[in-house]
């Protein structure tokens, strides 16, 4: 998102200024817009909601009018965005930005609910109308984790990329440079031999340097080896976002400060598939649903019969509902998106563990869910077949085989 000029930012906290201070990089696949014209009358309560809205969202952005933040949303090259309105702007506001695909979701914050309940109704990015801060940030935990869920770094390899690719060096050099740089990054991470405490020291460090709430840092700090690493993963707080935002944007240093975190990860998912590699059947299959923007669904359209990698963590179910109830969800609240449902074929005799561990997590994760099932980074599956579901032109069954 380097391309916006800034507002206020959420280190922008008293007294309104016509200076713009200048944007630090990101340091998730998202970040907040709070738009309101009587923003600074207390400042007070106004830095206690930015500091509330910071422990969810790293960047807080503040627009002061519609036209800031219109421009705001136009200046943004990729990511999306969380609105928070005032009641007053609200109606006007939405009228203008829901029909942005980088509007992910929006808030009308307020002091007259029943007021502008009427109206908001009939906007599905609108997730509610609020009164107070404290549970547009509980929503906001939910839709963050739905944004980082569907941005998960992907590479689309077509088929004519890997027929022979090993001795065709032009194919070879069709691979896309972000699955092979990321690749590259994980094997040197995976050698590398750490010592946890000056890893996390240097993660402290670099945490500050983006603002990240000091809360979480200490949490860290004190609990990281209280807790398993799916534990932290899972957990509503900012590792799960940075390193999703990191694999993606390739950020060398999020990803390096990451690095023993990504390490201690892709370990217990070793450890706990030796341990229950033999309840798996030899054949079986999971399911995830994702909402995807139409590029990506082009580039996955042209890969059949190719491959395609997940370049992160990748989180399934071996309940299809779980899968299809969240691509309803989503598709339901963003018209701008093509949904999947990937019907994925895990052949244990196709792949090697130690490269390829996964693990059922039910029993290790923060959030309760539903026979999951966590696959290591750069998970590969070959894309057999690509079909529109009969009851909804939008959603598509993407049915994938592990290599």
């Amino acid at each position: 998102m380097g391309g916006q000029k800034s507002k206020s930012t959420a280190s922008d906290r008293t007294a309104p200024s016509d200076a713009m201070p200048s944007r630090r990089r990101m340091t998730q696949n998202y970040l907040v817009i709070w738009v309101d014209g009587n923003i600074d009358e207390n400042p007070e309560d106004c830095r206690n909601t930015l500091a509330q809205l910071r422990v969810v969202v790293s960047e807080v952005n503040v627009c002061r009018t519609l036209e800031e933040c219109i421009e705001f949303l136009n200046e943004m090259d990729e990511g999306k965005a969380f609105v928070i309105s005032s009641g007053a702007l609200g109606q006007s506001l939405v009228n203008d930005i829901h029909g942005m695909p980088k509007v992910d979701a929006i808030y009308i914050f307020c002091g007259n609910k029943e007021r502008h309940e009427a109206w908001a109704k009939d906007w599905p990015k609108i997730r509610g109308v609020f009164t107070s801060i404290k549970p547009i940030c509980e929503s906001l935990k939910k839709v963050a984790r739905e944004c980082d869920h569907d941005s998960i770094p992907m590479s689309f390899m077509p088929k004519r990329c890997t027929t022979d690719a090993a001795s065709n060096v032009q194919n070879l050099n069709q691979l896309p440079p972000t699955y092979m740089y990321s690749v590259i990054f994980k094997d040197i991470i995976l050698e590398i031999n750490d010592d946890d405490a000056k890893s996390i020291k240097a993660l402290e460090i670099y945490c500050k340097k983006k603002e990240i709430p000091d809360t979480e840092i200490n949490e860290l700090k004190r609990k990281y080896h209280q807790k398993s690493p799916i534990w932290w993963y899972t957990c509503e707080m900012f590792l799960y976002g940075m390193l999703n935002w990191g694999l993606r944007s390739l950020d060398m240093e999020a990803m390096s400060k990451l690095g023993f975190f990504i390490r201690s990860l892709n370990l217990q998912l070793k450890q706990l598939h030796q341990k229950q590699s033999a309840k798996f059947k030899k054949s079986f299959t999971v399911y995830r649903g994702q909402g995807m923007s139409e590029e990506d669904f082009q580039n996955l359209l042209d890969s059949k019969g190719g491959l395609l990698s997940f370049n992160n963590f990748l989180s399934t179910s071996m309940e299809r509902k779980v899968g299809m109830e969240f691509v309803e969800r989503t598709m339901k609240k963003n018209e701008d998106i093509v949904g999947a449902i990937f019907i994925m074929t895990i052949d244990q005799s196709k792949i090697s563990t130690s490269n390829t561990p996964f693990a059922m997590i039910d029993e290790h994760s923060a959030i309760p869910s539903e026979q999951e099932i966590l696959f290591t980074m750069h998970t590969v599956f070959r894309v057999v077949e690509i079909k529109r579901t009969p009851n909804n032109s939008r959603l598509w069954e993407v049915h994938l085989t592990i290599t």
